[in-house]
C-alpha cells in the first residue's frame, strides 16, 4: 500500500495525536495524509491536519452519511475514533462503513465496546474472567448499616471522570445519587494508578503493553505521567486483552494496590494520554501503518522504560476567517 490516509473523528485537542500518525507517514516514507473532523471549527487539532472537515454532530442522523462522504472525497485508508459517545455507533456501522468506502474503521466489534462502555457490563466481564475489581455496592447493600465509607460513585457510561466522587458519609452518598443519572457505587481503593496503553493487530494479537503511572491528572487526563515497564501490569492486562479481544489502541485503566491489581475501567480507543507511550517507542500509529502495509508484527517491548512526560497547553492564534496567523503576523499587529 503506496498510500495511507488517516481520518481522526471528533479531533478537539488531540494535537498530539495529529503529529503522530503524520510523524509515522514521514518515518515510513509512505504518502500519508492525516484528515481531522470535529463539530466545531474551533477544535485545535484541525488546525494541525492536512485536511479538515465540520462534521455534524454524533447524534445527528446524518454523521455516518457525512462519514462516508469524507472517506470517499479524500481516500481515507482507516478512521480513527477518539471519544466514546462515538464508539457504539461506528461499531453498529463498521460492515456498512467500509463496504460503501474503502476505509477500515479502527473499531472492536460490538460485544467489546458493549462491555466497556457500561461500567456494570465492565465489572461482570471482569469478575467472571478473574481479575481484580472493587466491590459494586447494590441498593441492598448501602441500606445496610454495615457499609463502610469512603465509597466511590461515578456515572454507569461516565468518561472524563467527569460526575466522579469519593463519598465519605451517607448524607454525601444521597446528594450525589441525587445527581448523578445511573450511578454506580463501589469501594474507594488506594494504591499507584496507572494508565496501560496496548495495541493490538486486527486478529487481537497484542503488541505492546505500556504501563504509565499516573502522576497527575486533570479533568480526567492525565498530565503528569511515567512509563513504567512494571512486569506484573504488562503480564495481567495481556491476559486481560486475550479475555477481551479487542483491536487497535486499547487504555485500561488500574490501580496496583496492596491487595493486589484492580481495574477501574477499560476504554477501547486511543486515550488522551497516549502520545505519551507512542513517544517512548510504543507507536501505535507506526504499528497501525505496517499494518496496513502487510506486514506481521510481533510482540515486543521495545520502549524506553522509567521516562516522565510533562504535558502542557499551547494556543493557536487565527484570524477572523479562521486562519492561523503566525508569529510574524503578530509582530506587525503588536507594532
Amino acid at each position: 500500500m503506496n498510500e495511507i490516509n488517516v481520518l481522526i473523528l471528533s479531533a478537539g485537542r488531540r494535537v498530539e495525536l495529529v503529529q503522530a500518525f503524520k510523524k509515522a507517514g514521514q518515518k515510513l516514507n509512505i504518502n500519508s495524509k492525516v484528515v481531522a473532523g470535529d463539530c466545531s471549527e474551533t477544535a485545535p487539532a484541525l488546525y494541525f491536519a492536512d485536511t479538515t472537515y465540520k462534521l455534524p454532530r454524533i447524534n445527528d442522523p446524518n454523521y455516518i452519511t457525512s462519514i462516508l462522504e469524507v472517506c470517499n472525497e479524500e481516500n481515507i485508508t482507516i478512521i480513527i475514533p477518539t471519544i466514546d459517545t462515538d464508539l457504539l455507533l461506528l461499531a453498529e456501522n463498521k460492515k456498512y462503513i467500509e463496504y460503501e468506502t474503502n476505509a477500515k474503521v479502527l473499531i472492536s466489534d460490538i460485544r467489546v465496546i458493549e462491555i466497556c462502555r457500561d461500567k456494570i457490563n465492565t465489572h461482570n466481564f471482569l469478575e467472571a474472567n478473574g481479575f481484580g475489581i472493587p466491590k459494586i455496592y447494590s441498593n441492598q447493600d448501602l441500606a445496610s448499616s454495615r457499609v463502610e465509607y469512603p465509597l466511590f460513585i461515578k456515572p454507569v457510561s461516565g468518561s472524563s471522570s467527569i460526575n466522579t466522587f469519593i463519598v465519605n458519609n451517607k448524607k454525601e452518598l444521597d446528594t450525589y445519587r441525587g445527581l448523578i443519572e445511573k450511578p454506580i457505587i463501589q469501594d474507594f481503593i488506594e494504591g499507584e494508578e496507572y494508565t496501560v496503553d496496548v495495541f493490538l493487530d486486527f486478529e487481537s494479537n497484542v503488541i505492546t503493553v505500556v504501563p504509565r503511572l499516573r502522576m497527575a491528572t486533570r479533568s480526567g487526563e492525565i498530565s503528569k505521567g511515567k512509563i513504567v515497564k512494571d512486569q506484573e501490569i504488562i503480564k495481567d492486562v495481556s491476559r486481560l486483552m486475550k479475555a477481551l479481544k479487542p483491536v487497535g489502541h486499547i487504555t485500561a485503566q488500574l490501580m496496583k494496590t496492596r491487595d493486589g491489581i484492580k481495574y477501574i475501567e477499560i476504554n477501547p480507543r486511543f486515550g488522551g494520554g497516549a502520545p505519551m507511550s507512542i513517544q517512548s517507542g510504543a507507536d501505535s500509529c507506526e504499528n497501525l501503518f505496517k499494518i496496513l502495509m502487510g506486514q506481521k508484527l510481533e510482540y515486543n517491548e521495545n520502549y524506553r522504560d522509567n521516562i516522565m512526560f510533562l504535558r502542557f497547553d499551547s494556543s493557536i492564534c487565527v484570524d477572523e476567517n479562521m486562519q492561523i496567523i503566525d508569529n510574524t503576523t503578530l509582530d506587525k499587529i503588536w507594532s
